[in-house]
């Protein structure tokens, strides 16, 4: 039994490395996934043009201007000469921030008086909005800070802020475990759906159900290839997150690694399960890359926090096997974590593969019908 089970793996293994469109989709896909969701996706922004109407027009307006411009986030567009200037540059979209600063800014500055500065925002988009006030706020702060000429308060509150694991707010720190995430789960699944389908689609399946392999042993055959290949796969992300983006791996490589192999097992498994419920190969792939790539995105916890979904979607996030995962690479690699913190996770997927292995076994059809 044995002896025939290795022959069909050796099969199977033959017949992918033959194929040099599932060899593009295992490794190629990947490496672009990766490299377009590192560099395109990010929270952070660079070079936002922004319009300024300087009321005051004196050395410390100038100064103020020319400190909003000094990190790179913002580049000024245009100076405006009165309010009625301001929306124009909304409408043509030449400027995501428009900066009011008032008369006599200097004076009342370092008098002590309260000065307002408006920032005028884009509200269409609220997200870019509020981070564009936030930044400017806080570079505000920090000029305030450093031109301020009088003697603090004693009682005055400072407040300062200290960011651990990613202390440069590096946006790859996010986007590559969940993307690792992703990718795997999409390949995996997507790959293994169209096993048993291609065999019902080319009338190959009379020969497995003829073979002394039992149901269970077949799916393994088919699966034990590809777990193998996505694992691979696994490892050439996290070395090319690891030097292309420096995105670090503080805790063991073992348990990582680990968990890699457990969460691929998880994908072939759920690719395996679609497979049996698919007559052909179109119909295997459109489910899973609809029923797995959308919800795996959106309710994972990948871009949007779960706590701030509605009570049903967060529901249905905490069956997704990306969201364990994505917990598991962030506490492992960023922030070091051990087993203890991450064994919850890990039990979890370990439940999932033995129910959606179950799932496929009964859902195997002995008969072709």
């Amino acid at each position: 039994m044995l002896k025939v089970f290795w022959a069909f793996v050796k099969k199977e293994w033959y017949h992918i490395i033959r194929d040099k469109r599932t060899l593009l989709i295992l490794f190629g896909m990947p490496i672009a996934q990766v490299l377009l969701f590192g560099f395109a996706i990010s929270t952070e922004f660079k070079g936002a043009r922004i319009d300024v109407l300087d009321q005051a027009r004196d050395d410390t307006s100038q100064q103020l201007i020319a400190h909003l411009q000094s990190s790179g986030h913002f580049e000024l567009n245009r100076l405006l000469t009165s309010e009625d200037e301001m929306e124009s540059g909304f409408k043509e979209g030449s400027t995501k921030l428009v900066v009011v600063i008032p008369e006599n800014f200097g004076a009342n500055l370092y008098s002590g008086q309260p000065v307002d500065i408006q920032f005028v925002a884009d509200g269409s988009d609220p997200n870019n909005a509020n981070t564009l006030v936030q930044y400017a706020t806080t570079m505000l702060n920090e000029f305030q800070k450093d031109q301020s000429a009088s003697t603090e308060n004693p009682f005055q509150i400072q407040v300062e802020n200290r960011m651990l694991y990613n202390p440069q707010l590096d946006s790859a720190y996010t986007f590559v475990p969940g993307t690792i995430a992703l990718i795997l789960l999409i390949v995996c699944a997507m790959l293994t759906s169209l096993t048993i389908a291609r065999e019902k689609e080319l009338g190959t399946m009379e020969i497995l159900l003829v073979s002394p392999l039992p149901p269970l042993l077949i799916i393994l055959g088919k699966v034990a290839p590809y777990a193998l290949l996505a694992f691979l796969d696994a490892i050439l992300i996290l070395v090319l997150g690891n030097f292309v983006f420096k995105v670090p791996v503080l805790g063991s490589v073992t348990l990582l690694l680990f968990c890699c192999l457990l969460y691929v097992v998880v994908g072939l498994s759920l690719g395996t399960l679609i497979s049996t419920r698919s007559s052909s190969q179109q119909q295997a792939m459109m489910a899973s890359l609809m029923g797995l790539m959308m919800p795996s995105l959106i309710l994972s916890g990948f871009i949007f926090p779960l706590s701030s979904m509605p009570g049903v979607l967060e529901l249905i996030g905490q069956i997704i096997p990306a969201t364990y995962f994505i917990e598991i690479l962030k506490g492992v690699m960023l922030r070091g974590v051990g087993l203890r913190f991450v064994y919850h996770e890990i039990l979890i997927l370990l439940i999932m593969v033995l129910v959606l292995l179950l799932l496929t076994w009964k859902n195997f059809k002995v008969r072709l019908q």
